[in-house]
């Protein structure tokens, strides 16, 4: 097996790990009945969606499984052919995490467990892995706009 800074740097590993397990944590917590979290601004509640965002594809789970599988492959393949450093490494650490916690849970449940939501705007319950999905592609794009140099290990 090839040491871990010859395939993604550390930080992008345990970026990914930290949020995969977070995510999946928050999964298996007991929710109880839905209450906000932060009133008028954010709430918890208990959703499932067999889609991928915004319940795309959610009448076909197989093949949600399959786009967020291949999805998932294809970007840690990409990464291990090169590797980033900084906050590119980050970036795609919790994109990594967050997409590894959706998968685990469509293939352990046939469907995605959801359960934040937004109180003061109409918008898709999400949860954790989504948040991680969607931050991490923020910190790519503002890396790559400050065009931070996102090759080599750390």
């Amino acid at each position: 097996m090839a040491p871990m800074g010859n395939t993604m740097t550390r930080t992008t590993a345990a970026t990914a790990c930290l949020a995969l397990c977070a995510d999946l944590a928050l999964k298996w917590a007991p929710l109880g009945e839905a209450r906000a979290l932060v009133p008028g601004v954010l709430g918890l509640t208990s959703a499932r969606n067999a889609g991928v965002a915004f319940g795309l594809l959610s009448a076909s789970p197989a093949m949600s499984t399959a786009v967020t599988a291949l999805a998932l492959v294809l970007a840690a393949a990409w990464l291990a052919r090169r590797p980033m450093r900084g906050l590119p490494a980050l970036g795609a650490g919790l994109m990594l995490g967050g997409a590894a916690g959706n998968l685990a849970d469509r293939l352990l449940h046939g469907s995605v467990g959801d359960y934040l939501q937004f109180l003061f705007m109409a918008f898709p319950v999400f949860n954790l892995a989504d948040a991680c999905l969607t931050l991490g592609a923020g910190v790519l794009m503002v890396s790559l706009l400050g065009k931070e140099d996102a090759l080599g290990a750390d």
